[in-house]
C-alpha cells in the first residue's frame, strides 16, 4: 500500500473516532497528541488486515485525560453491573490503569470470568477492518464500505469506539482502536519501549505526518526480525510465537540479544515479572503473579515458579 493511501486511512480513522469524545476540552487535546505506530503500519505497507491501530500521546495531558474519560464512560456504562474499582495511576512517569481487584474489566461486567485478548472468540478477534486499498482516490468510500460491514457482522446496534476492555497496560475500543496510556512522548520516547525495528513506523495526528524509517521498511520487505532492544524483553520472546506462525525470520543472534537482556532481570520478584507480563495477552500470567503475590518473597525460586506455571497452563 502507498504511503499516501496509508495516511488517508490513518486521518479517516483518528477523525471518526476523536469525533465520538463529547468532552470538547478532551478532544481537542486528544487531535493535537495523537501518534499511531506498531503494527497496524507495518500491515498496511504489506497488504494485510490491520488487526488494530494502537494509538499512544504526545503529552502527559493528553494521555491523561483520555484515560479518564474513558474510565468515566466505562463505569457509567456498567454502573449496574461492574464489580470493581477503576482508577489511574501516575508513577514514575507511566501511567497505569489500575482495575481492582479483577485486573482487567470489560464492557459485560466482572461478574464473569475475565478474558485477556487470546481468549476472545474467534471471530470477534478476526472480524478487524482490511484496509488493502490500492488507490487513494476511492478510499474514503470504500473506507466507510469496510466498517459498515465489520459493523454488521460484529456490532449491529452498539456504538462505534466504546471503551470494551481496560487492563493496566491500555484501553480497549471497539472498531479496532486500542488506547496505549502506560507510555506517551515523542515518536523516538515511544520506541524506547519497543522490541522490533519493523514496527517503528509512525504517524503523528499533529501534522499529519508519516514517517517511515529505511531500516523498518527493509525488515518488513525481508520479513525479518530485528531485535533493537526492549525495557520489556520476556515480553518480546513471548511475541516471537506470533510472528513465527505468520511467516517472519529470526536469527539466533536476535533471540540472543533477548536472552542477555532478561538475564539482568530477578524475575523471582513478583513485581518485576508481573512489569514484564503487562503486554502479553493471556489471562493465565495475570493468574502466575496473583499466585506470587501470595507467596512469602523468600520462599519463591525456580522450582516454585515453574510449579506454578505448570498449573496455570
Amino acid at each position: 500500500m502507498k504511503a499516501k493511501t496509508i495516511k488517508k486511512i490513518l486521518r479517516t480513522k483518528i477523525d471518526g473516532w476523536l469525533k465520538t469524545i463529547e468532552d470538547e476540552k478532551v478532544r481537542d487535546l486528544a487531535s493535537d497528541s495523537v501518534i499511531v505506530t506498531g503494527g497496524a503500519i507495518a500491515s498496511m505497507l504489506l497488504n494485510e488486515p490491520v488487526n488494530d491501530f494502537d494509538i499512544y500521546f504526545r503529552s502527559h495531558t493528553a494521555a491523561w485525560a483520555v484515560g479518564s474519560y474513558y474510565i468515566g464512560k466505562f463505569e457509567a456504562k456498567n454502573k449496574n453491573g461492574i464489580a470493581c474499582t477503576i482508577t489511574l495511576n501516575d508513577k514514575a512517569g507511566r501511567i497505569r490503569c489500575i482495575v481492582k481487584s479483577a485486573g482487567i474489566a470489560s464492557e459485560e461486567g466482572t461478574t464473569r470470568p475475565y478474558q485477556y485478548f487470546e481468549a476472545r472468540p474467534a471471530g470477534e478477534a478476526d472480524a478487524y477492518v482490511s484496509e488493502v486499498m490500492t488507490d487513494a482516490g476511492e478510499i474514503e468510500d470504500r473506507y466507510v464500505e469496510t466498517e459498515k460491514a465489520a459493523l454488521e457482522i460484529t456490532d449491529t446496534e452498539k456504538p462505534k469506539y466504546r471503551p470494551v476492555f481496560l487492563s493496566t497496560n491500555a484501553i480497549t475500543l471497539s472498531h479496532k482502536i486500542q488506547i496505549i496510556l502506560r507510555f506517551y512522548g515523542e515518536p523516538d520516547e515511544i520506541h524506547e519501549n519497543y522490541d522490533f525495528t519493523h514496527c517503528t513506523n509512525y504517524w503523528t495526528s499533529w501534522d499529519d505526518k508519516l514517517v517511515l524509517r529505511p531500516v523498518a521498511l527493509e525488515c518488513l520487505l525481508a520479513k525479518e526480525l530485528r531485535y533493537v532492544g526492549s525495557k520489556y524483553p520476556v515480553c518480546s520472546v513471548m511475541r516471537l510465537r506470533k510472528f513465527i506462525a505468520r511467516g517472519w525470520q529470526v536469527n539466533a543472534g536476535q533471540i540472543l540479544k533477548m536472552l542477555m537482556q532478561i538475564n539482568a532481570l530477578n524475575l523471582l520478584d513478583p513485581r518485576v515479572l508481573e512489569d514484564q507480563l503487562t503486554g502479553v495477552d493471556s489471562a493465565y500470567f495475570a493468574e502466575v503473579t496473583h499466585a506470587l503475590h501470595e507467596k512469602d518473597s523468600e520462599k519463591v525460586n525456580t522450582a516454585y515458579l515453574v510449579e506454578i506455571i505448570d498449573r496455570m497452563f
